[in-house]
């Protein structure tokens, strides 16, 4: 299991990021069963991910809207990063627990987007237990994303 970009993403996640609609977001979602990594990558929207993994629903879970959203290009370097505010899921669990396993990032068009018009975006290793207590997804210090020329 590793990090990775779903195939429909490739090369768009940046643009993904900084379109300016005032509604469109980026969103995270939590797995608590994923397929092979080669496998889950192939699926071009949320719903279709969900139809063969399954998202956690664990107390207290919602799939999360990513704050602080920045795309940085640095021309000296020849990439480009994109970064998101850590996440918090506050007393994460206690009542109904999962054991975690994958992180996805994913842009949602609309507030009212249906899963089936959700374009996951990359997926990140998430080996958690909910237990009760809070869980933070930390975001890279470079981001959650670099694109290299």
């Amino acid at each position: 299991m590793a990090n990775g970009v779903f195939n429909i993403a490739l090369g768009k996640v940046a643009y993904y990021a900084t379109l300016p609609a005032a509604d469109d977001s980026l969103i995270v979602v939590l797995l608590q069963t994923a397929q092979a990594d080669d496998t889950l990558r192939d699926h071009d929207t949320l719903a279709q991910v969900l139809a063969a993994n399954t998202e956690a629903n664990f107390t207290n879970y919602a799939r999360a809207t990513a704050a602080g959203v920045a795309v940085t290009v640095n021309d000296t370097s020849n990439l480009v990063d994109v970064d998101i505010n850590d996440i918090t899921w506050t007393n994460a669990g206690g009542t109904t627990n999962n054991t975690l396993v994958k992180l996805l990032v994913c842009y949602k068009p609309d507030t009212a987007s249906a899963d089936s018009a959700i374009i996951p975006l990359t997926f990140h290793d998430f080996a958690v237990t909910t237990d009760g207590s809070s869980i933070t997804a930390q975001v890279a210090a470079n981001g959650f994303f670099r694109a290299t020329g």
